[in-house]
């Protein structure tokens, strides 16, 4: 089957409780300026045209589809909790067969602009990588995964914080959670992340030391705006994103007079 360059297809990480919420709500139907953050994360793979979307859901699944249900969408169960690695390849089925480019967004990122993505995936393509991680640069980079890199660019891994050596804790450049890979590399490699670490769970960062091992391309994008990649991971960061948004709607409303 040949891959489909053009096109491009879309699986959104959106299964995750929330608990730092402090809220019985599913994290990702939280609402930022009076939408569930989810909304922004779809409306984006909508605008900039994906073929197709998943949503890997978990937790008040039942909610999430019920809220989602005229999207158009496919809804993938992760019944258990086991980790990023775990979550995407809950998957594999729904995108048996497709070949071609799979963006994965997070559900709990409602902030990322069009823009952003479209970079992304040029890059990647251009690059000839397997799999890109968007990354962005922070000056307290405390509590993220690091980006580990060799000469040329090439990423070698990511290393959570509290994995990281001292000399790894220096490195601004964090994950964002947010990827570009080409399938079938996608889902043959993520069938063959294990679970060795102290949490025991599939990390999903795990495909690119698996990428590196079957020798193809490994490669990041930094996103120019920190703001734009934040997750939303407790009350404040709600607060915080509300006024993001509405702040981008004055300027919008500014824009078109």
């Amino acid at each position: 089957m040949k891959t489909e360059e053009k096109t491009f297809a879309t699986l959104i990480l959106a299964a995750g409780k929330g608990t730092r919420m402090k809220s019985e709500l599913v994290k990702v139907l939280h609402p930022v300026a009076g939408r569930p953050m989810l909304d922004y994360v779809l409306n984006l793979a909508e605008q900039m045209g994906s073929s197709r979307i998943a949503a890997i859901i978990g937790h008040q699944a039942e909610l999430v589809e019920e809220r989602c249900a005229n999207r158009g969408l496919d809804f993938v169960y992760q019944r258990e909790q086991l980790g990023t690695g775990h979550a995407v390849l809950q998957a594999a089925e729904a995108f048996a067969g497709y070949r071609g480019t799979i963006v994965i967004l997070c559900g709990d990122v409602p902030l990322l602009r069009a823009s952003t993505i479209r970079d992304l995936m040029e890059r990647h393509r251009a690059s000839g990588a397997a799999i890109t991680v968007l990354t962005t640069l922070l000056e307290d980079p405390f509590g993220y995964g690091r980006i580990v890199k060799d000469k040329e660019g090439n990423v070698l891994g990511i290393v959570e914080h509290r994995d990281a050596t001292e000399e790894q804790k220096k490195i601004r450049e964090i994950n964002t959670g947010i990827y570009c890979a080409e399938n079938p590399f996608l889902f043959e490699a993520v069938s063959e992340i294990g679970n060795d670490n102290a949490q025991k769970e599939y990390y999903f960062t795990d495909i690119f030391a698996i990428a590196r091992r079957k020798g193809v391309r490994t490669a990041s994008v930094i996103a120019p705006d920190p703001g734009e990649v934040m997750g939303i991971n407790s009350p404040e960061d709600l607060v915080r994103a509300t006024q993001i948004v509405q702040e981008r709607l004055k300027e919008k409303l500014k824009d078109s007079r």
